[in-house]
């Protein structure tokens, strides 16, 4: 088994009850992680994987899921505006520029 791209680890497991653990602290591994298991000519491969793509991570991280929940609100609320044309949205931003309206916090 591979435990560091450059270290190479070998060790004997018995399938039985501890054989997880024995796994688990040969390759140093934490709950949570996730792996590609292949069976490849009789041998097993893991590989190990992640479940978010690296350019989608930040989507994910708790300061932009609190951006993405005010966003929600702010979408039911009045802060949300439709328009059913371009020159609609820009008479009204005209009619905001005069007048100023703060979102309150």
């Amino acid at each position: 088994m591979q435990a560091h791209a450059n270290k190479k680890s070998f060790s004997l497991v018995r399938q039985g009850k501890r054989s997880q653990a024995e796994v688990k602290r040969e390759l140093r591994l934490v709950d949570g992680k996730v792996f590609k298991l292949c069976v490849e000519d009789g041998r097993i491969i893991l590989a190990p994987k992640k479940l978010i793509p690296a350019d989608q991570q930040y989507f994910w991280t708790e300061e932009w899921q609190v951006r993405e929940l005010e966003a929600q609100a702010d979408m039911q609320t009045e802060y949300v505006d439709h328009f059913d044309s371009m020159e609609d949205y820009l008479t009204d931003l005209e009619k905001k520029d005069k007048a100023p309206v703060s979102k309150p916090h």
